[in-house]
């Protein structure tokens, strides 16, 4: 792996070579730190002293995160399918021995990555494992290290694996998008979501937003368009992007009651 590419020390992306700033963090939905743009390596990050976490955080559903957590401090998710092991969102930080903690889990056959704000180090983690990446064809321009392992899928669901199929709702990036995992050995259906559709604090409730950082609601039509989209798919459980940040039962009920409740109150005029 390349412990030397510069890496956004606000995001975690990985970018092909040094530059001046992270359009990433440029985009209003993010920001640049209050001491201006900062840069580090894997192996700073390395040498830093951290190192990789993995842990249940489901049914066939394996979270991998680092310790301490790197920028937004989300972890992946490492979610088992007949046909090979997928990798929902991703995480900044890889290293031998997380790499081979993963591949005694069976490895990853696909990854899939809900925004650019977890892009990471999507391509470390592609060539470790000989994996595509998936996104959203809409987000192209927020790739931040061009590679032959990056697949821009068009349209509005992509099957990518036995019952897991790739949702675009347009919401938090045009291109974002969330996981569906239908019911099957594993339990009932699951959605993944990132923070597309956020797993709150209080594990009842998720919420949207345009901007978290900046406290920028997400736009109502594009929370009932995420509504219309999930309301045809079954899932109990709902994943978000950082440790813990699930939801265990009724998941497309609370997803329902969510909106609702967002609508309520983002449209009110009392």
């Amino acid at each position: 792996m390349d412990r030397d590419l510069p890496i956004c020390a606000t995001c975690g992306a990985q970018y092909a070579a040094p530059r001046a700033d992270c359009p990433i963090c440029l985009d209003e939905r993010q920001y640049v730190g209050w001491h201006g743009q900062r840069w580090t390596t894997l192996g700073q990050l390395q040498d830093e002293g951290r190192r990789g976490r993995t842990a249940e955080e489901g049914p066939g559903v394996t979270g991998v995160g680092a310790e301490p957590p790197t920028a937004i401090g989300q972890r992946a998710l490492l979610v088992a399918a007949p046909s090979g092991n997928v990798m929902w969102d991703m995480i900044t930080y890889i290293d031998d021995l997380l790499v081979d903690q993963v591949a005694d889990l069976g490895g990853v056959s696909a990854i899939a990555i809900s925004h650019p704000h977890f892009y990471g180090s999507m391509i470390e983690w592609a060539h470790a494992f000989g994996a595509p990446v998936y996104i959203h064809e809409d987000d192209r321009r927020w790739a931040p290290r061009p590679d032959s392992s990056v697949i821009f899928w068009t349209g509005e669901t992509l099957a990518i694996g036995d019952g897991l199929t790739l949702v675009r709702l347009g919401a938090h990036f045009d291109g974002g998008q969330v996981l569906h995992r239908a019911s099957g050995p594993h339990g009932p259906g699951a959605l993944f979501s990132g923070d597309i559709v956020n797993v709150s604090m209080d594990r009842r409730w998720l919420s949207f937003m345009y901007s978290f950082p900046n406290y920028i609601p997400e736009r109502p039509r594009k929370v009932r368009r995420a509504l219309e989209v999930l309301a045809p798919l079954s899932f109990e459980t709902v994943y978000g992007a950082w440790w813990g940040r699930v939801v265990r039962c009724d998941g497309a009920g609370a997803v329902r009651r969510s909106v609702e409740r967002y609508l309520d109150f983002t449209l009110d005029d009392g």
